[in-house]
């Protein structure tokens, strides 16, 4: 009688497959590919933010420390801020800046929303001859206008010497804004306009209550665009405010201050770093609507 011998169980070492060569050498890459896109994303962050490093450095550094090459400072001199808004007239450019950011963007969102809605939705002759001249004027320099413009705002009106004439045009609607937000527009199904037209709607109600929430990425991307120009706009405030230390912005006013206080690098960098400030927050907290907007706007033409 045979008997057939109980099979023995291998050992463990040789029950396990050898890891192969291609996965091995697929991980390796995948880590050096890693550490390339962290190490020149991580260059490029430095890149951008050692600059506003330095301004916040020497901004609270002393007089005699910032003359210096020393980089960081032995005391923080936290009252230079408090320095900078006791100089005469620098919360007045503040106010004028706030003003007239405030102000220019919210008339050019109110201004080119509906024209923007009209030649994204209305079917009529003549529409794209109307936004081939609506693009036609972003290729006009400011500088052709502005002679003829001023001795219109000055002589006319009789308001030189103050912001009114860079505010009251935005209340007219603007180009870019125009053209940004009609392609976001066009990315709107139809069918929704429809529905709201269905259950009793105007145009006017049906703009309000459906396309506004809807359309709050490109608004806020329009919104963001206008206030970062305004705010930083120097050109304007030179050309109308230039005889009215009073009625001065931040951007322009910023000047002054540099040649009354050429040796006080702490002053003017912490000037710098206030003009710069409200236009950073206000980027960080609407980043998200802001990249949206801009990425959508144009799917459909």
């Amino acid at each position: 009688m045979t008997g057939t011998l109980p099979a023995t169980a291998a050992p463990r070492s040789a029950r396990r497959a050898p890891r192969p060569r291609a996965v091995r050498a697929a991980r390796r890459r995948a880590v050096l590919h890693w550490i390339a896109v962290h190490t020149t994303a991580l260059a490029a962050a430095l890149f951008f933010v050692l600059p506003f490093v330095f301004v916040l450095l020497t901004s609270v550094m002393s007089d005699e420390q910032a003359m210096s090459g020393r980089l960081w400072p032995d005391d923080w001199h936290w009252s230079n801020y408090t320095e900078v808004f006791r100089t005469p007239g620098f919360w007045d450019w503040w106010c004028n800046s706030l003003m007239y950011a405030g102000l220019g963007t919210l008339f050019t969102v109110c201004s080119s929303l509906p024209v923007a809605y009209a030649l994204a939705k209305f079917r009529f002759r003549g529409r794209r001859t109307a936004m081939v001249l609506v693009i036609s004027t972003m290729m006009l320099p400011p500088q052709v206008v502005v002679i003829p413009m001023y001795l219109v705002w000055a002589q006319q009106f009789h308001l030189s010497g103050s912001l009114w004439p860079l505010i009251i045009p935005m209340a007219f609607g603007d180009a870019y804004s125009i053209f940004l937000l009609r392609q976001f527009l066009l990315t709107i199904p139809k069918e929704y306009l429809e529905s709201a037209r269905m259950d009793g709607c105007g145009e006017f109600g049906t703009l309000v209550r459906v396309v506004v929430p809807m359309a709050r990425p490109g608004i806020a991307a329009v919104a963001l665009f206008q206030f970062f120009y305004c705010w930083n706009d120097y050109f304007g405030p030179q050309i109308y405010a230039a005889q009215n230390p009073g009625a001065w912005t931040l951007s322009y006013g910023l000047e002054s201050f540099k040649s009354a206080h050429n040796v006080n690098w702490n002053l003017t960098m912490a000037a710098t770093l206030l003009v710069m400030a409200p236009v950073i927050l206000v980027f960080f907290f609407a980043q998200k609507a802001f990249v949206e907007g801009v990425t959508l706007t144009g799917v459909k033409g």
